[in-house]
Parts: C-alpha cells; structure tokens; sequence
C-alpha cells in the first residue's frame, strides 16, 4: 500500500507540471502546524530560483490547479510561498478504510530486497543479566521487529562475551577452586572427559569474585592472562569448560530475555568468529595496514578530518592473545559470508562509541565488506535514578535485571489489587503490566539520550506510560466484546462526525510516514509517540461519546469500527516494541 504523502506528492506533482514547473518541487510533507492544515508543499521557494519567479506566485498558480480536486478540503497559498492542503473527509474514510484492508496494515514495504544483522543484548558469559544490558537488548528487539515488518530480512545476533579476558578471570578462579576437575588436567580428552555440571549459585558469584580478586593479586591476574591467552589458542580443557560455561549463561539468560519479549536468531559468541582470526591478519597484512608497536600489532585508523586523537587499533596483544577488536574485525568477515548483509547495526553504549568508530574504519581499510555495506552504531544514552547519576541499587551497587523485573512486577501487582476485573493469572497479568512499564520508559525516549528511571511513574494509568497504553487496549476490548464484534471482523468506517474523529483517522492514515520515520532514524520513540497518540485521541473520542449506546445505527457501526482500527494499530506498535497486551485490567 503506497503511503498517502507518496500519492500527494504524485498529485501535487502532476499540478506543479501542468503549470509550467517542475514536477520534482510537488514533494508533500506532514504539516508542522495541524491547526493550519494536515499536510505541505513548499516546492515554490525552490521553484522560485529555477523559474524566476516569486515563490507565492507559483503557490498561487498551484494552488488554483488543485482547487477542484475531489481529494482536498481546501488547498491554500500562504505568503511567502506555502501551499497548505487539507483532504476531504470522504477521502480520509477511503484511505483508512484501504489500509484497514491492507496485509501490513498500512506498513511501509522495501522496495528492494536487504539483509540486516543486528547486534544488540551482549550478554557475558558467567555474569548475569544486570540493567546495563535492559537498553541494548530492548531497543535492539525493536528495531529488528520494526525492520521485519517492513519485509526486510534481519537476523539478530547476541554477539556473547565469551573470549577475552573476563573467561580467563572465571576459569582461573574455577582451577582454584577445582583442581581436581577433569578440564584441568593435561591429559584430558574432550571426547572421553566428562565435566561436573556447574552450580547454578557459583556461576552467578564467580566472576565479580574473580574480578575483584585480580585487582589485588598480581600473580591471580597474571595466572588469568595466560590462561585466557591459553584459551584462545583452544587448549582442550579450558576451551571445553568455556563451551560449558556458555550453555550454563545461555539457558540461564534467556529466562529474562524472554519476559522481556527479546530473542535472538543467534547466540554467536566472540569465539565463534576465532576461525576468522588468520583471514583478518592475512587481510590486513595484504593491504599493508598491519605493523608492530611495542610488541602489539597494530593498524592506524586516524583520518586527516579528526578533531581529536584516534589511536591505532590494536589487533593482537604484545602476550599474542586478541582483543575486542580482533574478535568484532573477525565477526564482521563471518557476518560477510554467512549473510552479505546490506547494512550492520551495533546497539551498543554510545560510550564505545571511539572503539566501534575504529573498528569500521579498520574494515574499510581491508575491505572486509563492500562499499555499500551500511555499518552503524547506535550509541544508546545512560539510564540514570533519579540523582541523575547511573541507576544504582539500594546498597549502591548494579542492580540485575532479574531484581529489576521483580520489582516492576510487584509495583503492577499492588495497582491490580483492588481490581475484580482480571481474569485468570494475576500475577501473569501484573509482570507483563510491571514489564510494559519499564520498556515503555525506555523506548519513549530517544536512544541516544540519557533518561531517569521512574517506577512509580512508568506504572502510572495517567500520562505517557505503557500502562495507561495498555488500560487503553483492554478498553477498547471491552467496548467490542459488548458488541459482539471480532476482532478480525471486517466493518468500514463510513463517516467522520466530529474533529476527534477526524484526528484519529488521520493518526492512522500516516502509518507509512511513523513507521518510514522510525526505521529510517532507528528510533522505536517515534511508535511510541505515535501509539500514545492514538491511546489519547481514542480517550477523547470515548469520553465523548456514547458508542455501544448510540441509536442511530449507521453512526454506531463506524464507531465501532473505529474503534477496531484504534486496537489493531495500538496492538500491532505495541507489538513492535515487544509490549504484550493483557485483556483486562
């Protein structure tokens, strides 16, 4: 389905090239100013230069071919040189009634095929899932839910800590504890040896343990060192308890990922890219990129336009061992030859900011990708309390997600004690009522910016909150399970009868524009605008009026028609944001 500014502009064209102009200035844009008109063209400033002509001249000629048009209410030239375009309500009922009809529901689809691979989440393994990772892994299902529903192709991919230091920090402390396990021996066979299946409460503590530990004891640290050198290299029995390291964390994650309506088509590690590893040097080395700096290998990344120092990227370490670097150069080569994606996006800290920037301008250099392969990180801002500092426990430490969770859904569970309108499990109710709170918070926001965490008012029924976006669903559903109307049925809007009404189906009509809008600034903030828009309006329109008690019939059947739109769009953003509904609350 075409989106309605794509037919304004075909139309607005064709009149710009019937009066002598250009049919490239028609472009029509949602108008900034709804109380003056619903849509733009400010074709003539531009045309003014072509033509020599004053721009409000040709706004007038414009204006005056459209006039007659049975699409517009009004079409008006305003000085210096606007043109303002209003559609009639019988074309507004058409469109709307099309998109009601349409497959994607209004939805935008790629004009060619792409693939994007989309790396969000980043869990460690061996460390739990703390509020740290809530941003990455929420805006990155988002995106890629956003990105299916425009028909492109996207894998979403993990991308799992599990070959750097911190490894080396948990196996060391693991040999410490467990000298007498198998994989620690020198003769152990991965294919004959079994490991101990790990305790589920040693896993959750060993890292901070471990870490800690390394900031006090040089020879600990210094043990950790080469046995994360050792493990990169595939020594048998570190490398098998690091695969069983990974399972542990995997099974253990995905738990919470899950009530957060986040998966992953891929639970790639940075191991999985380690046979990319010789490829990456034989590239660099090709190229005439890679040289030794105090023991290191190295490659320069600095362009003559920087503004600020961008030190050489460092590939492997002066002990032989990788980084972060080599293991992020090495997945960009599999992602390369497993996907040939068309674009690449990182949802990660903006402060890793200066370490992607080098690792893109390292693959440019040795062509890992073609020129037109996209790489882009979204840098995401910091969730803060309410000092404005990063979110903290009670006892100032990282609260996990797990606890964060928990204490969402114990606050929605205090907002549904005294309702008898929740039908089966409450508790079940109340976690997807405490989790909508937290996303919604969230993803409102623009991801680059800072926001502070707000529980109390993320789970509010009044305001911008995905609670009160969710009240407004399980209204909506009450209105037509008293009319007996499916939600699948198929009913027409037939009139507009009041401006509400008209602002709604208007709301709907941009649907192609929203959801053009967040894909192309990867910005999930834009649907929740725009379903928080749709949840006022339709609050307006049902505190306005009587609908399941309307007499006159014609009247009635479009409001409620009306009203199965508002759902199906609420429903379907909502569902974008990975936000699941409740029936009632």
């Amino acid at each position: 389905m075409r989106k309605i500014t794509t037919i304004l502009t075909e139309t607005v064209g064709e009149a710009f090239e019937k009066c002598g102009y250009d049919k490239g200035l028609g472009t029509v844009a949602v108008s900034s100013r709804m109380d003056l008109c619903q849509f733009q063209c400010n074709g003539a400033f531009a045309g003014a230069k072509l033509h020599k002509k004053a721009p409000i001249a040709i706004a007038n000629d414009v204006a005056a071919a459209l006039k007659d048009n049975a699409m517009f209410s009004c079409v008006e030239a305003c000085a210096p040189g606007f043109i303002n375009i209003t559609l009639t309500d019988e074309y507004l009922i058409s469109y709307v009634n099309e998109l009601a009809g349409d497959t994607h529901l209004g939805v935008p689809q790629a004009e060619k095929d792409e693939t994007i691979v989309i790396d969000y989440g980043a869990p460690n393994v061996a460390k739990p899932l703390h509020i740290g990772h809530l941003r990455s892994s929420i805006i990155g299902e988002a995106l890629k839910r956003i990105a299916r529903a425009t028909g492109r192709r996207v894998i979403g991919d993990a991308h799992l800590g599990d070959w750097g230091t911190p490894m080396g920090l948990v196996i060391a402390e693991y040999k410490e504890r467990h000298p007498e396990w198998s994989c620690f021996r020198d003769d152990f066979d991965p294919k004959k040896d079994k490991l101990p299946e790990l305790d589920a409460d040693e896993l959750s503590e060993i890292y901070p343990f471990a870490s800690a530990k390394s900031k006090v004891n040089e020879e600990f640290k210094d043990k950790a060192h080469k046995i994360t050198f050792e493990y990169q290299n595939l020594h048998p029995g570190y490398y098998a308890l690091g695969r069983a390291l990974v399972s542990a964390t995997i099974a253990d994650v995905k738990q919470n990922f899950e009530k957060l309506g986040v998966s992953f088509d891929l639970w790639y590690g940075e191991s999985d890219s380690a046979p990319y590893i010789p490829e990456l040097f034989e590239r660099l080395d090709e190229k005439g990129l890679l040289y030794e700096s105090d023991g290191a290998m190295v490659v320069d990344v600095q362009e003559d336009s920087d503004k600020i120092t961008v030190p050489p990227i460092i590939v492997k370490k002066s002990d032989g061992s990788s980084t972060y670097a080599t293991t992020d150069l090495a997945t960009i080569i599999q992602r390369e030859q497993d996907f040939h994606p068309s674009k690449i996006w990182y949802i990660v800290d903006k402060r890793q900011s200066l370490h992607l920037t080098s690792v893109f301008r390292c693959a440019r250099k040795a062509e890992l990708v073609p020129q037109n392969c996209e790489m882009t990180h979204l840098g995401f801002g910091t969730m803060n309390g309410s000092d404005g500092k990063p979110f903290k426990t009670r006892d100032g430490g990282v609260m996990r997600l797990s606890e964060l969770i928990r204490l969402a859904t114990e606050g929605a569970m205090e907002k549904l004690a005294d309702s008898d309108y929740v039908s089966g499990d409450k508790l079940e109710t109340a976690e997807k009522i405490g989790v909508a709170a937290i996303k919604f918070g969230d993803l409102c926001n623009q991801p680059s910016k800072d926001y502070i965490f707000d529980l109390g008012k993320f789970l509010s029924f009044d305001g911008k909150t995905g609670t009160y976006l969710l009240y407004t669903v399980t209204r909506i559903n009450s209105i037509l399970k008293k009319a007996g109307i499916g939600y699948d049925e198929d009913i027409k809007l037939s009139g507009i009868y009041s401006d509400v009404e008209r602002e709604l189906a208007l709301t709907f009509a941009l649907t192609g524009e929203t959801y053009d809008k967040a894909f192309n600034e990867m910005s999930p903030c834009v649907l929740c605008d725009s379903a928080y828009n749709i949840a006022s309006l339709f609050s307006r329109f049902y505190h306005d009026n009587h609908i399941l008690s309307e007499s006159d019939e014609q009247k009635r059947r479009s409001w409620l028609a009306l009203s199965l739109l508002s759902r199906k769009i609420l429903t379907l953003q909502l569902d974008m944001l990975a936000i699941d509904c409740v029936e009632n609350m």
